[in-house]
């Protein structure tokens, strides 16, 4: 017997049973986006692979372990996307998107990561993101903010925690950087060994670092706080103060530094309680020096990504999310004479009636089985076409979820008929 394929470990089909959650939460997001004045933007799921080395910083998880990279038959270095930041920046130099003027954009997709897969963490996992090119302000980053704080009000999702933090100016974080190399290097023998090799290259992701026996030495460390600049500080205040005229709860949590290399200023993460060790949702940050990096002009940048999986899971939890979307009407075609008519009938109705969803049996089958396909389908209503209605230029009418008797339509008068029965 042949061998069945399985799907890649840690990448996962999305079946036709959970697929209006997707379509629910996507649409949802994506609504808000547009009415904050978001566009989309689409890029490839294959870049080079030094975008990411560059961007994300080749000391980091994602680069040092996690990404998918090979080289192809022309011997450039190709990776899957990890994340959609980079791209996004690459692509607004390489087109010349940012014309001095703000430049809102948002993404959706699949990203890629070889993680140990566990609850809320894939391989292959999905991401809708926004970013804010050309504003510098603390304005945008509470814009960002708060337009989170609706996505959850609309999806019905409460509970969700914000944690805020600033990573300061380059200046003021360099300074800080050789306060912890100093402070790190002093107890440099209880380190692990990732948090060895982040010492001397960004000693800040060691403050990340979720090793157990290493949180008292990470919580005794110097403090972030202590150690910023004027302009650093002004920028936090300046958010604060916009969160609580917007009533956004938050929390400073002075240990979020993020997981990427790129981010100063402003960070932030949307965590819940009900999703284990995966506890993030929603996190991102500010990107000052990112367009400089890559060769482009100064363009202040920030944004967010969220995962789609972990928010699917969120809704369940919760019982919201969409529903399986049933067929209006169920057409059942009775004898091969009224295939052809029926097949007419059908897309004029469609025509008509933009929103009905009319499934049409397909495969021949007696009466009786077709009829129990139609009540089996959750449509509303059953309309019969064979040799009789053929004959007359109508169609038999059986609605399927109340009693009522069968009757005769014309066929010139089943459309409005459907539209008044159905409240389309």
């Amino acid at each position: 017997m042949t061998e069945k394929i399985q799907s890649v470990k840690g990448m996962h089909d999305i079946l036709n049973d959970t697929s209006t959650n997707w379509q629910t939460l996507e649409t949802t997001i994506q609504n808000v986006l547009s009415r904050y004045g978001y566009e989309e933007i689409r890029t490839p799921l294959v870049e080079k692979t030094e975008l990411f080395e560059r961007s994300i910083g080749e000391t980091t998880d994602i680069v040092s372990k996690e990404m998918y990279t090979f080289t192809d038959r022309g011997g450039e270095r190709l990776t899957l996307r990890p994340e959609g930041t980079a791209a996004c920046v690459r692509s607004l130099i390489q087109h010349g998107l940012y014309q001095n003027n703000a430049l809102r954009l948002w993404y959706c997709g699949p990203m890629f990561r070889r993680e140990r897969p566990q609850k809320g963490r894939t391989r292959q996992f999905h991401q809708i993101g926004a970013e804010v090119f050309g504003l510098q302000g603390p304005d945008i980053d509470a814009e960002l903010i708060v337009m989170c704080a609706r996505f959850w009000r609309e999806l019905g999702l409460p509970g969700l925690e914000l944690q805020i933090n600033t990573l300061g100016t380059a200046k003021a974080r360099e300074h800080y950087r050789q306060i912890l190399i100093e402070y790190f290097s002093d107890h440099e023998t209880e380190l692990d060994d990732d948090s060895r090799v982040r010492l001397r290259k960004n000693p800040l992701r060691i403050l990340d670092s979720k090793h157990p026996q290493m949180q008292s030495l990470i919580s005794n460390a110097p403090g972030m706080a202590d150690h910023m600049d004027e302009e650093s500080i002004e920028h936090f205040d300046g958010l604060k103060q916009l969160l609580d005229t917007a009533e956004v709860s938050y929390s400073v949590n002075p240990r979020l530094v993020r997981g990427l290399d790129y981010y100063g200023k402003t960070v932030f993460e949307w965590v819940s309680d009900q999703l284990g060790a995966q506890a993030t949702v929603c996190a991102g940050g500010r990107y000052d020096g990112m367009t400089e990096h890559f060769g482009g002009k100064p363009v202040p940048g920030i944004g967010f990504a969220m995962g789609l999986e972990r928010l699917v899971e969120l809704l369940a939890e919760q019982g919201q999310g969409g529903t399986r979307p049933q067929p209006h009407v169920y057409l059942i075609i009775a004898g091969e004479p009224a295939l052809t008519r029926g097949f007419r009938l059908a897309e004029q109705l469609r025509d008509a009636l933009p929103d009905l969803r009319l499934l049409m049996h397909c495969g021949g089958g007696s009466f009786k089985s077709q009829f129990k396909k139609a009540d089996r389908s959750g449509a509303d209503i059953a309309l019969i076409l064979g040799e009789d209605e053929l004959e007359k230029q109508c169609v038999g009418l059986k609605h399927l979820r109340r009693e009522a008797g069968q009757v005769e339509i014309n066929w010139d008068r089943l459309a409005a008929t459907l539209r008044t029965a159905l409240g389309l």
